[in-house]
């Protein structure tokens, strides 16, 4: 199977397109950073002691708790919202219109609702209706509720991919259509959506930065705290910026070996 399971391989021209916008992307991205580090040096904001404090471990120490808390808020986030999608993902490839019908809707409904708003509704809605939930679930709750859409489509995906004599071998042999999605097609398609997951789950980690709106002490909390503390508010933040970029360069790279190897296995 070439390319991804959600998108065509593209032709020639495509990819020829596809070099040149990134080529003049990474042009751009350098004119800025450079303009940037300009501004930067010429006030006064690249001197040795302010970025000092950022060589000692009790600053360290502080962000990494942080990072602790993001990967946590993201892990739990990631299984509920896969848990939710496959879920949902059966839901639409369902005969049964009952249970087609609303996974549908809620797959295309929340989709088109921002992650932000769905944090809003926690933090103000809910609570107006005896729902308070603990600091950490507001957080957790709207990021299952968003990103469990976006795994939906990419199970449904999948499962589609997946040859349609897998299921009629497996009815053959005397299984159930429950045995043979479990037991044959859900497998096969998990293997092949595997990089998709993970370039997901880069995106939900990068939305647990909305943890600042309900003061859960994640990554970017924990850089607005300790900038309004030391006075370092530049510095803080570009430290904070590397680290999420460390990271989510790190999963999408473990993202791009993984399509690398399903498709040499294919």
């Amino acid at each position: 199977m070439s390319g991804s399971v959600l998108f065509d391989e593209p032709g020639p021209r495509a990819r020829r397109r596809i070099r040149i916008a990134t080529v003049l992307g990474v042009l751009f991205a350098l004119g800025l950073a450079a303009l940037a580090v300009r501004q930067f040096a010429a006030n006064g904001q690249l001197a040795a002691e302010r970025w000092s404090p950022y060589a000692t471990w009790p600053m360290w120490r502080y962000l990494l708790d942080g990072l602790w808390s993001t990967g946590l808020a993201a892990v739990v986030s990631a299984v509920l919202s896969m848990a939710l999608g496959l879920a949902l993902a059966l839901g639409r490839l369902s005969t049964r219109r009952w249970l087609r019908a609303p996974s549908a809707a809620y797959v295309e409904v929340v989709r088109t609702v921002p992650a932000l708003l769905l944090v809003y509704l926690v933090l103000f809605a809910l609570p107006r209706y005896g729902l308070d939930l603990p600091l950490f679930w507001k957080l957790v709750v709207p990021l299952t509720v968003s990103n469990a859409a976006a795994f939906a489509e990419i199970f449904r995906a999948g499962i589609l991919s997946v040859e349609r004599g897998q299921t009629e071998a497996g009815l053959a042999v005397g299984l159930t259509r429950g045995q043979t999605l479990r037991m044959i097609v859900i497998p096969q398609a998990a293997r092949r959506v595997l990089p998709s997951i993970v370039s997901q789950s880069v995106g939900l980690l990068k939305d647990t930065s909305l943890g600042y709106i309900v003061s859960y002490g994640e990554l970017l909390y924990s850089g607005k705290i300790l900038a309004a503390y030391n006075g370092l508010v530049i510095q803080t933040y570009v430290v904070v910026a590397l680290v999420y970029l460390v990271v989510n360069a790190s999963l999408s790279k473990l993202a791009r070996v993984l399509e690398r190897r399903s498709s040499a296995r294919v």
